[in-house]
């Protein structure tokens, strides 16, 4: 693995000190934030239509012991939630962009036949991050129905925005960020630190941080969102072996050429 990375440094034409890195990592910071700037004021925008989208699952719920009102309590709070919730919606308009920061920042120390792969990362997380949100969303009612039943029919449920949006807004994102899994995986298989022999040797391993990590992250704390985020990730886990046990082939044909 040091051989690899070492020639994989030589390699590169385009070695920097680590005060080029820290003022490249810098850079892509700054132009990270004013593109979640410009998508937060989009968003602030597009936050009615993105709330009425984001009660439906509330809607859907209301019956004889919960009500499909959000209750606020604090003239402020209305406010807060907007920035919060633009600030969401920015971070989620800027995403393809803020993958692209990432990948220019990493590519460096990318062999260049490994470089073109930036289109193929950008989209790829992009979808993936989409996906898992999606399926957090329509997750959600069955999640509230759980704690519903848990907490029983004898309370009277009605949520304040900031309680119920940011719920929804975590679950998206505990989700998009699980959904990233086979990302990483992939990458530490280019850059050489993992191999699909070791990712097969550590499977059972592998499924149980899975669960540990799913549990973790979700933030309803629900066994339904636990298995609808771990089983995707464990299919996930399967899928980046194919994929590196592919790109190996490919890089021994490459090489023998």
């Amino acid at each position: 693995m040091a051989d690899t990375l070492k020639a994989r440094t030589s390699s590169d034409a385009g070695q920097m000190s680590l005060m080029e890195h820290l003022v490249e990592l810098r850079n892509r910071l700054i132009k990270c934030a004013i593109a979640i700037a410009i998508g937060a004021t989009v968003g602030w925008v597009l936050y009615h239509p993105v709330f009425n989208v984001l009660r439906e699952p509330l809607n859907d719920l209301a019956g004889k012991n919960v009500s499909d009102k959000l209750q606020v309590l604090n003239p402020l709070d209305g406010f807060m939630l907007r920035i919060k919730m633009s600030t969401y919606i920015g971070f989620a308009i800027a995403m393809p962009f803020l993958l692209y920061q990432l990948w220019k920042f990493i590519s460096p120390g990318l062999y260049q036949n490994e470089r073109r792969y930036a289109s193929a990362f950008v989209a790829s997380a992009t979808f993936l991050f989409l996906l898992g949100a999606g399926i957090a969303f329509f997750t959600l009612p069955q999640a509230l129905k759980f704690l519903q039943a848990v907490g029983g029919k004898d309370l009277y449920y009605q949520y304040s925005p900031e309680s119920y949006l940011m719920l929804i807004v975590y679950m998206m994102l505990a989700f998009g960020l699980g959904f990233e899994f086979p990302i990483l995986l992939v990458a530490l298989q280019l850059v050489g630190i993992l191999t699909p022999q070791m990712l097969s040797e550590f499977r059972r391993f592998g499924i149980v941080i899975i669960f540990v990590v799913a549990a973790v992250i979700t933030p309803s704390a629900d066994p339904i969102s636990l298995f609808a985020l771990a089983i995707p990730m464990m299919i996930f886990y399967e899928i980046s072996i194919v994929i590196g046990r592919v790109v190996k082939r490919r890089k021994a044909k490459a090489d023998a050429a």
